[in-house]
């Protein structure tokens, strides 16, 4: 129950914390109310104080006055009574406490009469109280003033029981001295509970509370509309901007008025405008160069086959030349495929800018194809001397374009001889249920960190002074690069200098289908495949 309630109250958080992140008009009401319960609550906590006080002023300066009259009444009193006797002191005394109670204030004034501190006379009338007080709510300190200064009234504000008993209330106490006939001096003290002011402040502080939430509602309304009036602008210039980037060029936002918010819609139209014309003239551009690398390959092809004728008869009666003139013709001859890859693999560029290719996926074993692969290029790896080691897989059926998958194979194998430098290159292959993946690892020159993406680049060297020996166009990568795209997969490169490179094709199972994340497949990092240089046997089953 514990954990489910804990699992429920981080889902409720994470998504709070989500919509707080992606909405600013949560943000600006939120701030601007607790901003504003807070200035309120500090003015009408200031306010409260300030009424309190007066009321309690107010309370007491009516207190004062009250008690001297009642006093100088009980004391007239106290000096007209003609009863000497203990017995009619005290009959006396009650009565005349009695009467200051029950006169002006009525029954919310209290009173005690309890012999002075400093009385030197034996005590002849009994304490009097009424109005629910007694001898110990007196404060001890009042009457020790009173002792201190007997001709002055002593007042303080403090807590006394209520008229029931059950809870205490705030009262002022006033504290004045009497004579009492053989009596001697006694402290006549009068209460005044403050029950008028403390329902007065209840009041105030319940319009107070219905106040304060009433100025929230209406600060939250006003924030609401302000962040309304700034945001939504904000929020239609962001899904445009979404727009935009989706390839919509045509959307623009509506411009109302000539405030702030209509320049910003109107600088960001103009701004559109402005991509949409130079996207448009990139395109067009993009169109013509397209259209100008097709041609000029379609063109070339025609005096290429009668160059080829040439070149094949001169190639076939070099012995009947001279020695200068047989080495051209075995130039002009060796020159001639490699141009004649190079408009092939011109058009094939040509042809994924246009966005006409088309694969044509059948159901082929991976581990044959890639085996045959190896077989075409052992010739130019034996003559550049680096051996070419397979790591034993079992067969893998991959729905794929059995032809681009080989090309793409080939150029790697055949980048790895170039670069190479007559050492081991490693074949292995690693897939599990969704994924297969092959990387070819050589030992060679190796990669800078930051050469891994640009070896896709189009006729990018790592070493423009490096000698090709195995005739490349410089386009091989690239295209093997969008030919694994075009599989729905991906093609890596990583490497160390003086450590070698290893380059790893990794392809979905069935065609359509979109690769895993890397946390939920079998397939390792680029980093982590290129740090597995010794060589080992994988099995359909094993660690990938």
């Amino acid at each position: 129950m514990a954990s489910t309630f804990a699992g429920a109250a981080h889902s409720i958080r994470s998504w709070f914390l989500a919509w707080w992140r992606s909405s600013l008009r949560l943000r600006v009401i939120v701030a601007t109310l607790v901003a504003g319960t807070v200035l309120a609550a500090a003015l009408g906590t200031l306010l409260y104080q300030r009424i309190a006080v007066g009321l309690v002023e107010q309370a007491v300066t009516r207190a004062e006055a009250d008690a001297a009259q009642q006093v100088q009444r009980a004391q007239e009193l106290l000096d007209a009574t003609d009863r000497r006797d203990d017995l009619g002191l005290s009959a006396a005394a009650f009565d005349t406490v009695n009467q200051v109670v029950s006169g002006g204030e009525g029954d919310n004034r209290r009173a005690v009469l309890v012999q002075s501190l400093d009385s030197e006379r034996d005590s002849l009338i009994s304490p009097v109280t009424f109005g629910g007080v007694s001898v110990a709510d007196v404060p001890a300190e009042l009457r020790e003033a009173l002792q201190l200064t007997p001709g002055l009234q002593q007042v303080v504000v403090t807590r006394v029981a209520s008229a029931q008993g059950e809870t205490e209330a705030t009262a002022v106490s006033v504290a004045s001295r009497v004579q009492i006939p053989r009596a001697g001096p006694y402290d006549l003290v009068l209460v005044y509970p403050l029950d008028r002011e403390q329902e007065i402040l209840d009041l105030i502080r319940e319009w107070f509370l219905i106040g304060g939430i009433g100025l929230a509602l209406l600060v939250s309304g006003l924030a609401w509309l302000a962040a309304r009036l700034v945001t939504g602008p904000v929020g239609q210039a962001a899904a445009v901007s979404q727009d935009l980037a989706r390839g919509e060029l045509d959307e623009r936002m509506d411009v109302n008025g000539t405030d702030e918010l209509a320049r910003l819609a109107t600088s960001f139209n103009t701004m559109a405008d402005s991509l949409q014309h130079q996207i448009q003239q990139l395109e067009q551009l993009s169109l013509v160069q397209q259209r100008f690398v097709s041609d000029v390959s379609h063109e070339l092809r025609t005096p290429l086959t009668t160059i080829r004728m040439a070149g094949e008869v001169l190639h076939a009666s070099r012995d009947d030349f001279s020695a200068p003139v047989s080495r051209s013709a075995e130039l002009l001859y060796s020159e001639l495929d490699r141009f004649e890859d190079l408009l092939t693999e011109l058009l094939e560029i040509s042809r994924y800018d246009s966005g006409t290719m088309v694969m044509e996926a059948q159901p082929s074993d991976l581990i044959g194809v890639s085996h045959a692969v190896v077989e075409s290029v052992r010739p130019f790896a034996d003559r550049e001397g680096s051996p070419i080691r397979v790591m034993g897989s079992p067969p893998v059926v991959v729905e794929m374009d059995s032809r681009r998958v080989s090309r793409i194979l080939r150029n790697l194998l055949m980048n790895a001889v170039e670069h190479g430098e007559t050492k081991p290159i490693d074949v292995a292959f690693r897939h599990d249920e969704h994924v297969v993946a092959v990387s070819v690892r050589d030992y060679g020159i190796g990669l800078e960190a930051d050469q891994s993406e640009r070896v896709f680049e189009r006729f990018w060297r790592a070493d423009a002074a490096r000698t090709r020996t195995t005739g490349g166009t410089g386009l091989g990568l690239a295209i093997a690069r969008e030919d694994a795209h075009l599989h729905g997969g991906r093609l890596e490169a990583a490497g160390r200098p003086g450590e070698g490179a290893c380059f790893r094709l990794t392809l979905p199972r069935h065609a359509g289908a979109q690769l895993p994340a890397r946390d939920d497949t079998h397939v390792p990092s680029i980093e982590e495949l290129f740090g597995d240089v010794a060589p080992r046997t994988l099995t359909a089953k094993g660690p990938v």
